[in-house]
Order: C-alpha cells, then structure tokens, then sequence
C-alpha cells in the first residue's frame, strides 16, 4: 500500500491530542536537532496541542556541529513553538569525571551525550507537567539505531512506525524548511558521522529490506523481493536481531502469571458517578 502523508498526518496529530489528554499533561517537550526526525515530531506536536503548549529544547555538546543548533532554532521559530538551550558539555564531562577508573570510550563516551540530553528533557518534562517526545523512527527502532536509554527513552515516539524514507515525504507534505529536509541524517555523535555511513547503506534500500521482513519473510526472500544483495540483507538481519534488548529494555523471568513487558494488563478504570 503506498504511503499517504495527508492520512498519516491526520492519524499522528489526533493520536498526540488524545494521547496528552489522557495522560493530563501539560503539553510536550522534545530535543530539536536540526535533523529532519525531530522537525516533524515538533510539527505534528504543534498541530496537535498548538505552539504554546510545545517546548524544544536545544541540547549541543562542546564538539557538536553550530549548524545544527543553528538548525534547531531555525525550526523552533518556522513553527513558532518556545525553545530554549541548554549546553550538556558539562553535564557529560561530570560523567567521565566520576568514572576515573572506567572512564568511557569510543562509542560509550558517544553514547553519554544522548543520554545527558534525556536528563534534561525529562527535568524540564517534570518540572512543567510535560510528556517527553522520542524522535526515533522505525528505520532506526528496528535496526537499533539509537542510544539506550538516551534517544532510546521517551513517553512517545510519534513516527516510531514510519520508516525513514516515509519521514521524508511526511516532513516535505507539512512544510518543514528544505535546509532540514535535504540534509544528510546524522545522529551527531561525532564530526563527520552520518547515519547511511555508519550503517553502510542507503535509507531508501534499507526500507525495502526492512519493509520485506515486516512482511514475514526470510532472508533469502528479502533479498529476492527486495533486489538487494544477500550479504547486505544478512547484515541488516543481525543488526535487527542485535538491537533487540534495545526495544525491549523490560528484561524480566517470568515468574507470575501477568509480567510487567510481557502480558501486564492494566486494571481497568471505574466508571465515575
């Protein structure tokens, strides 16, 4: 079924409205990158509560590109929702100073960053009666393309069913500037990291791969259905198996009849009056 951004709108904006009423939040709070995930997630956000009830927060590292806080601003005010920023430079260097002996490295020092802009968005979240808005779509939820417990942790992600290639055309429908949706996707981790780099192949075939795996099919399937190379499906295959702790972070024996992350059900509401 081929993909419409007009009734994937409708769907997204409807689902933040009632979801924040339900939840008796105040509005919502999310990073903003500069990247073209958190643009739409802002959008949509703004259509569903209105500008006054959206908070971006502008989160850089001493080493993170100024083009992209440049970027996040840009979008705050094309939207016209509040924004602010908060320097995490020092929030992360107080990490690795209290971790002398196990003082992170490699991806582990890059995987603070996220991390310490989640504290922050979940202080202002607290603080203002707010949900905190997660920026992952499936593109990056299925392959683990995230970090654990920092972009990895949210109350909701809005497009955390639309692949990335769907985000693109979602984020041209409701009008996000062409500087955001033309850009390379980079998580920001580093100078010069870009996701299709890091992953080793283009958005547009991971999609079609991926989208052949939802559909139930195994690897040599994919890759016939899906016109890419075997090799190239099997690896996508053992980064979505490999990310699978991440999307499921609850890892609990069962010991009950009704486990937390398993089978909970939530007991239901009393009818008032």
């Amino acid at each position: 079924m081929a993909f419409d951004p007009e009734a994937a709108r409708r769907q997204l904006v409807d689902f933040l409205r009632t979801y924040g009423e339900e939840a008796g939040a105040s509005g919502y709070v999310l990073g903003v990158s500069g990247g073209i995930d958190s643009a739409l997630v802002a959008a949509l956000a703004k259509e569903a509560v209105g500008a006054e009830r959206v908070l971006g927060l502008l989160l850089p590292h001493a080493t993170s590109d100024p083009q992209d806080a440049a970027h996040g601003e840009m979008v705050c005010r094309h939207l016209g929702i509040p924004h602010e920023r908060v320097e995490i430079t020092r929030i992360v260097s107080a990490v690795e100073e209290a971790c002398p002996a196990h003082r992170p490295t490699g991806m582990g020092a890059h995987n603070v960053r996220p991390r310490a802009r989640m504290l922050v968005l979940y202080a202002h979240a607290a603080a203002t009666g707010r949900l905190v808005l997660g920026t992952g779509n499936k593109s990056e939820l299925l392959t683990g393309y995230f970090t654990k417990w920092g972009d990895g942790a949210a109350d909701v992600y809005p497009i955390g069913d639309l692949y990335k290639t769907e985000v693109w055309a979602l984020a041209r429908h409701v009008g996000i500037p062409d500087a955001i949706v033309e850009k390379p996707p980079t998580a920001g981790l580093f100078a010069g990291q870009t996701d299709e780099g890091e992953m080793g192949i283009r958005y547009a075939d991971l999609d079609r791969v991926l989208a052949e795996f939802e559909g139930g099919h195994d690897a040599a399937t994919v890759a016939r259905r899906s016109g890419m190379p075997l090799e190239t499906v099997r690896a996508v295959e053992r980064r979505i198996l490999a990310g699978a702790h991440k999307r499921n972070p609850l890892v609990i024996p069962k010991m009950g009849f009704r486990t937390p992350g398993w089978d909970w059900r939530e007991p239901r509401r009393r009818a008032q009056g």
